[in-house]
């Protein structure tokens, strides 16, 4: 089976396939012989665009993608991402001009290729103008060395903002957006999928599987499941603890449905995000041939009005189980924000 290019990504009019590979494990979690095996093959089945980061294994990730793509370059819609530190200097980080321009130089590099097809601002920068980041990123349009932009995680009232910003300076506003959405993350339907189908914002879903919460091995009365992503946000993926059990019961009622009519979880998890009319692409991160050749499966699942109607019954519109499931922290929810002065 292989995967067709029938998807639209947002206003820009480029034509992508459901699924985009994601590589945030290439170099960190895989070594390079099988990442290289993995981007083949998804090549190989059809998949047409590529989503990886400098920041994922410090640069690694993109050297791995940019070998693969030798000689296929013009057959991917390749992005990437800027924003987290390269390296121990803290100057090498952030939205500013300054590292922008310099990160775009080291991206090209590693990724061989003389430009890019989306370039993603990867999480907000508290401490630069979003006017700033947005000139920047106009100017790399004009000089060639990109062909659109996008932001990764942003809320919504930034994203408006930086539409208001690109009208009123005369600026390419951005096209993309990337944000983690899936049977048990679900937040974003409240504000910001109604925001970038008013700008006609592509969007780039990550997390189909919510981070291993929708893998099957989830269950109630199974023992706690070991993941690889514990490490990075603790607290996140244990079961015991009160914040999750809501999470767990709607994770096993899931997968209980998915049995019931014949599917598997994948086919659930991939088949509810691509049903969403503001998705344009979900971001897959495979870490076997089999993984891959189930994601691509999944990507031909047509979910009924039933089953579409039982998912809202087990999670709510719009649930967002835990805060951090939004991809990034809230500044305004930090304990200096919350804790007012009374003087």
């Amino acid at each position: 089976m292989t995967i067709e290019v029938d998807r639209v990504l947002g206003r820009t009019g480029v034509r992508i396939t459901p699924l985009t590979l994601g590589t945030m494990n290439f170099g960190r979690w895989q070594e390079e012989g099988e990442s290289l095996r993995i981007i083949s093959s998804a090549l190989d089945l059809g998949v047409s665009a590529i989503d990886t980061a400098d920041v994922y294994a410090q640069g690694v990730s993109e050297e791995i993608v940019g070998k693969a793509l030798t000689g296929r370059r013009d057959d991917v819609f390749l992005a990437t991402k800027f924003h987290g530190q390269i390296g121990t200097d803290p100057l090498h980080a952030g939205n500013s001009r300054r590292w922008i321009t310099r990160a775009v130089e080291d991206s090209l590099r590693r990724l061989r290729t003389d430009y890019i097809d989306l370039y993603q601002v990867h999480r907000p920068d508290p401490d630069t103008s979003l006017l700033e980041t947005l000139q920047s990123l106009n100017d790399l349009i004009r000089q060639g060395k990109i062909r659109y932009y996008g932001t990764s995680a942003f809320p919504a009232h930034q994203q408006v903002e930086a539409h208001w910003l690109a009208e009123k300076y005369g600026l390419v506003a951005p096209h993309t957006e990337q944000l983690p959405y899936s049977l048990l993350v679900r937040g974003v339907e409240r504000e910001v999928f109604p925001v970038v189908r008013k700008y006609g914002v592509g969007v780039l879903s990550y997390g189909p599987l919510a981070a291993g919460w929708l893998s099957g091995k989830y269950r109630l009365g199974a023992q706690q499941p070991e993941s690889a992503r514990a490490e990075l946000i603790p607290g996140r993926f244990d079961v015991s603890a009160e914040r999750n059990q809501r999470k767990l019961v709607a994770a096993d009622a899931l997968a209980q449905l998915a049995e019931d009519n014949g599917l598997t979880l994948v086919d659930l998890s991939i088949g509810f995000a691509l049903n969403h009319p503001a998705i344009s692409s979900v971001i897959i991160g495979p870490r076997t041939q089999e993984h891959l050749e189930a994601y691509v499966k999944a990507a031909a699942v047509q979910l009924s009005d039933q089953i579409l109607d039982r998912i809202d019954e087990i999670v709510d519109p719009g649930t967002q189980f835990s805060e951090r499931d939004t991809g990034r922290d809230t500044p305004s929810l930090t304990p200096a924000e919350l804790r007012r002065d009374h003087r």
